[in-house]
C-alpha cells in the first residue's frame, strides 16, 4: 500500500495526468450539455433512431413522461457545470458516474452499436473518481491508516507515464475489438443497418425475419431474439 501510495502521490502531481483527466472532465461534460439541452426542450433525444428500434422504444417512453424527461436534462445539465468547475469536479463525478452507468447497461441490453463510445465514458468517469482517491478514501468501508512516509511531490517517471498511457490504449483497443465480437447478431440504428450484417451471417434468412421482427413488426428485441435463436436451433438440426 506505501508503494502504491507513492505512485498515486506521485501521479497527482504529474502534468501529464493532469492535462488527461482534465481532458476526461470537458469531455464528459460535452456529452451530457447538448442531451441535456435536448430533453429540457422536450425534443426527442436521438431522434434519428426509428421507434421501432429498442432503445428507439425507450427513448420514445421517456419523452412521453413530460416533467420526469426535462428532470433528466435538467440534472446532466447540473452535472456537467459541475465537471467544468475544478473546485466541484468531484462532486460532478459523484454524479455522472451513477448516470453513465445506467446508460452503458441499457446501450448493452438493447445491443446499441454505440456501447464502445458509453463504455468508454464509463472509464473516463471511473478515472476521474480514482484521480479524487485521497478526497475519497475516507468514506470507504475500510480502516484507514494515515501514510508513514512523506507525500511524494514529484511526476511520474517517463517509464510509468508511458505505462499508464499504454495501459489506456491497450484497454480501448480490447474494447472496441471485443465489441465486435460480443453478439451474433444487433438490431443496427435502422432497418438497413439491421439488414446489412444478414449477408456474413450464418443464417441469412433467419436474420432477415430478425430484421423484420424489429422494424416491420415492432416486436421487443427478447421476442425477436427468441425467434432468431429458435431458428438456428432448428436449422442446426436438420
Amino acid at each position: 500500500m506505501q508503494r502504491l501510495e507513492e505512485i498515486y502521490n506521485a501521479a497527482k502531481a504529474d502534468e501529464w495526468l493532469k492535462g488527461f483527466a482534465v481532458f476526461c472532465r470537458i469531455a464528459l461534460a460535452l456529452s451530457f450539455i447538448p442531451s441535456g439541452f435536448v430533453k429540457i426542450m422536450g425534443e426527442r433525444f436521438a431522434a434519428g433512431l426509428p421507434a421501432n428500434n429498442p432503445l428507439g422504444h425507450y427513448f420514445e417512453a421517456l419523452q412521453l413522461t413530460g416533467s420526469y424527461y426535462t428532470f433528466i436534462g435538467i440534472v446532466q445539465l447540473i452535472t456537467a457545470v459541475l465537471l467544468l468547475i475544478p473546485r466541484t469536479a468531484l462532486l460532478g463525478a459523484l454524479l455522472y458516474f451513477p448516470i453513465i452507468v445506467n446508460i452503458c447497461v441499457l446501450t448493452y441490453a438493447t445491443r446499441f452499436n454505440g456501447t464502445r463510445i458509453v463504455t468508454m465514458m464509463v472509464l473516463a468517469s471511473l478515472f476521474l473518481l480514482i484521480w479524487d482517491y485521497h478526497r475519497l478514501k475516507h468514506l470507504l468501508p475500510f480502516n484507514q491508516r494515515e501514510a508513514a512516509v512523506p507525500v511524494v511531490t514529484k511526476p511520474l517517471g517517463m517509464r510509468l507515464r508511458l505505462a499508464f498511457f499504454g495501459g489506456v490504449f491497450t484497454v480501448l483497443t480490447m474494447l472496441i475489438v471485443g465489441t465486435f465480437y460480443l453478439y451474433e447478431i444487433v438490431p443496427g440504428n435502422s432497418e438497413e443497418e439491421c439488414r446489412n450484417q444478414c449477408a456474413g451471417n450464418e443464417n441469412p434468412v433467419a436474420c432477415e425475419a430478425f430484421c423484420a421482427c424489429i422494424y416491420k413488426q415492432g416486436q421487443p428485441l427478447a421476442n425477436c431474439l427468441k425467434a432468431f435463436d429458435e431458428a438456428n436451433a432448428f436449422r442446426s438440426s436438420d
